[in-house]
């Protein structure tokens, strides 16, 4: 089974990679194009805004087509996104570039997970449905701070290095995927949850979480100068610490939803949350303290995306990737508008003190947490079924 989801893991990987990675960069990138630090910014903004209305436009798009197919087209359009992104040379160029690339990106994300559910048999599709997405995850843990490592030098080599990650996923599925057809959806029908008001409810809070966590991760990079001295090797170590911290996190949430509640458990991790934004200024005055602040943030914000999953499947187990393609898209709108708030308040303030509004946006999505509760009896929201040819 492993052999042919290798291909869609390393994709999502890919995916992660690269969007999350610019965050690491920006202070590079905004020198080399000329641009303020928030300017460079708006290129993470960009690619999540992007990635999130392309994952349900683009899935439905491309809905009829063999999943292989779309899945090389869609790695082919990521690839030359991020090559185009390594030579542009100007601000307009690579935001064009990176707008391309989120729109690859879109259809991969929604399109693995579907790919995977059919080539695996029903009893273990749960483990490998979390085996290729849990190429996000280890993005965060690993492909961030590698891929900040490798473009310390040089930005545009860390590019270069995601694409050919790309180029690398889409021989793999094109040599290790079969042929897959799926029936085609209509776009109302991907849209359909969300009459439910808890279900946007609910996808609010994903959204508000991730706001908070990029309004500051974000500009991590410019937050911490003072602290490692400018030294980007540190600042690699540092967002290594925080990937171990969220991958981490999600293990800890997998193992702990098991046993309780996950609105309970949510409660508690978005209360910690709130705490470690709060002190976020006085935790990276030094860089011992910064280490220890960068693990803790992490595994907390692991935790959330973890149990948002595993409340939506509970809720309608019939429509998972439905519910599931929409829950990816609210994690990249937060990871948007964290992007966008985070530029905007550095126009009042400086970066350090960034993890104060953050925390003010993590408070709303705990009380809306509060307000989405308790699941009720979930409505007429069905999934599409499934057939292969």
């Amino acid at each position: 089974m492993h052999k042919r989801l290798f291909p869609l893991a390393l994709a999502t990987f890919a995916v992660g990679t690269d969007g999350f990675v610019i965050a690491g960069l920006l202070p590079s990138i905004a020198e080399d194009l000329n641009v303020s630090v928030p300017a460079a910014g708006q290129l993470v903004t960009a690619f999540a805004l992007t990635l999130a209305i392309a994952a349900p436009v683009f899935g439905w798009a491309t809905s009829s087509m063999d999943r292989r197919k779309a899945l090389m087209i869609a790695l082919a359009v990521f690839t030359i996104g991020n090559v185009a992104t390594a030579l542009g040379t100007s601000y307009a160029a690579v935001m064009t570039a990176r707008v391309i690339t989120a729109a690859g990106a879109g259809i991969i994300t929604s399109t693995a997970s579907s790919a995977a559910a059919v080539v695996s048999p029903p009893e273990r599709r749960g483990s490998a449905l979390a085996f290729v997405l849990g190429g996000l995850t280890l993005s965060s843990a690993i492909g961030l701070p590698l891929g900040t490592l490798i473009g310390r030098s040089d930005w545009h080599v860390t590019l270069w290095a995601v694409a050919g990650l790309g180029v690398v996923a889409a021989l793999g599925v094109a040599f290790a995927l079969p042929k897959i057809m799926l029936p085609a959806t209509t776009f109302r029908a991907r849209l359909q949850p969300l009459k439910e008001r808890w279900v946007l409810g609910t996808l609010a809070v994903t959204t508000l979480a991730l706001t908070g966590t990029y309004l500051l991760y974000t500009y991590v990079g410019a937050a911490l100068e003072d602290t490692i001295d400018g030294s980007e090797t540190t600042l690699t170590w540092v967002l290594f610490v925080y990937g171990l911290g969220v991958l981490g996190g999600n293990l800890l949430a997998g193992r702990l939803s098991d046993h309780y509640p996950a609105e309970r458990l949510l409660f508690g991790a978005l209360v910690v949350f709130i705490i470690v934004l709060l002190v976020s200024r006085p935790a990276i005055e030094t860089l011992g303290t910064t280490f220890v602040w960068a693990a803790v943030w992490g595994v907390l914000v692991g935790i959330p995306s973890v149990l948002q999953q595993h409340r939506l499947v509970a809720h309608a187990p019939a429509a998972t990737s439905v519910l599931l393609g929409l829950n990816s898209s609210a994690i990249y709108l937060g990871v948007a508008l964290g992007g966008a708030l985070g530029g905007l308040f550095q126009g009042w303030t400086s970066p350090v003190w960034l993890g104060i509004p953050a925390a003010g946006v993590t408070l709303l999505a705990f009380l809306l947490t509060l307000a989405t509760a308790q699941s009720p009896k979930r409505g007429a929201v069905e999934e599409p079924s499934l057939a292969t040819n």
